[in-house]
């Protein structure tokens, strides 16, 4: 049964592909947080949202926006939810204000007033062409669309990836403001810096299978990372979840438990990952 103080509850999602296999993927979104989805290139981020979203068919697994079941439900839920990619494409040569006027067709709940104010707070022409944008501003264009058909859910699949740092961190006031606004985020990205900025949550998928789901703070105080000249000693190396090698010695992800006996700092988000990667792949 989904979560009635869900925004989205997503049950057992399954997709098999001759290579990959998203396996019983489960977790809730709560209202009006940022939630970062994290994991490797190919790790089934992408494969899990287009299921979410029945843009690609799953082989098993529900979803619920709000209690009420995806599949059944479809074109009522999907004006509540807005999906802004980094892989989006529009019409190179056409208008931004013709693009907007197909997109205002599907939705009736279109808010023109909304759209406007976006506009005007990115800083958007609508006589421009999405050729003649940065990536940056077809992002905050692409947001612009969602956000004027009254979207209580924005699914941000790398939306800051190729950006340059200062076009990232404006992105990230946006969300925080949506945050604050009472929208609910789900943002994937493999640029883990970004979501320590901003996220609340920590989904955390590993080979198409879901391996954490928790507060961010809590993900991080849960390990330590001991630094080492050289090889990592033996009691390090024992008790170590993932080994990096660095350019003077090697790096070693602990238990926070165990990152306790040896000195160990805390490790930032990128580097948990990268560690849990390697534990992962040297498993196989």
């Amino acid at each position: 049964m989904p979560n009635s103080d869900a925004v989205l509850s997503v049950k057992g999602l399954c997709k098999a592909y001759p290579r990959f296999q998203l396996r019983d993927v489960s977790f809730d979104l709560p209202s009006g947080g940022i939630t970062g989805f994290i994991g490797r290139n190919g790790a089934g981020k992408t494969t899990t949202l287009n299921a979410i979203l029945s843009y690609v068919r799953p082989d098993g697994g529900q979803v619920f926006f709000r209690g009420l079941d995806m599949s059944a439900h479809a074109r009522e839920i999907k004006q509540k939810i807005g999906f802004v990619s980094a892989g989006m494409t529009y019409y190179t040569s056409k208008k931004l204000k013709t693009i907007t006027a197909v997109t205002r067709s599907f939705y009736p709940g279109w808010d023109e007033n909304e759209y406007r104010k976006y506009m005007a707070q990115f800083q958007l022409e609508e006589e421009k062409t999405p050729a003649a944008l940065s990536n940056g501003m077809k992002i905050k264009y692409a947001l612009a669309l969602a956000l004027s058909h009254s979207a209580e859910l924005l699914l941000l699949d790398e939306p800051t990836s190729g950006l340059d740092p200062i076009s990232r961190e404006e992105l990230i006031e946006i969300f925080l403001s949506l945050r604050d606004e009472g929208k609910t985020v789900l943002f994937s990205t493999h640029i883990t810096s970004d979501l320590e900025k901003c996220a609340d949550r920590i989904l955390f998928l590993q080979k198409g299978r879901l391996t954490a789901d928790m507060p961010l703070d809590a993900f991080g105080d849960a390990y330590r990372l001991a630094e080492c000249a050289g090889e990592a000693p033996p009691e390090i190396a024992g008790a170590a979840l993932g080994i990096c090698r660095t350019r003077g010695g090697c790096t070693a992800l602990l238990r926070r438990e165990d990152g306790e006996k040896f000195a160990a700092r805390k490790a930032t988000l990128d580097e948990i990952m990268t560690h849990l990667e390697k534990e992962t792949d040297a498993a196989e």
